[in-house]
């Protein structure tokens, strides 16, 4: 069963086009990483600071091996955009028999 990934970012003050470009570059690099369905950025339509990615993946294994995908010096430097931490989570779906 894939796995859907929710990732939150917001960029400080003045960022916000270098964060939406770093987000780019990282998607450029995972997008093709073994075991990704689909990855979207989106930005938030009343706050162009708050961005997120939406990711689905075979697994949450995937996911994390995708990682490596994206050079360290270059997480660092995204780093100097965030006005707070990134945050993130997976989350599965919900069948038709729980709802």
């Amino acid at each position: 069963m894939p796995i859907t990934r929710i990732n939150e970012f917001q960029a400080k003050p003045d960022k916000a086009v270098a964060l939406r470009d770093f987000l780019r570059s990282v998607i450029a690099r995972i997008i093709d990483a073994p075991g990704c369905r689909a990855c979207e950025l989106l930005v938030q339509r009343d706050d162009q600071s708050r961005l997120a990615i939406i990711e689905v993946w075979d697994s949450v294994e995937a996911h994390r091996a995708s990682v490596s995908r994206i050079p360290p010096d270059l997480l660092q430097q995204a780093q100097t955009l965030f006005a707070v931490p990134a945050r993130g989570a997976y989350y599965d779906p919900v069948s038709e028999e729980a709802a």
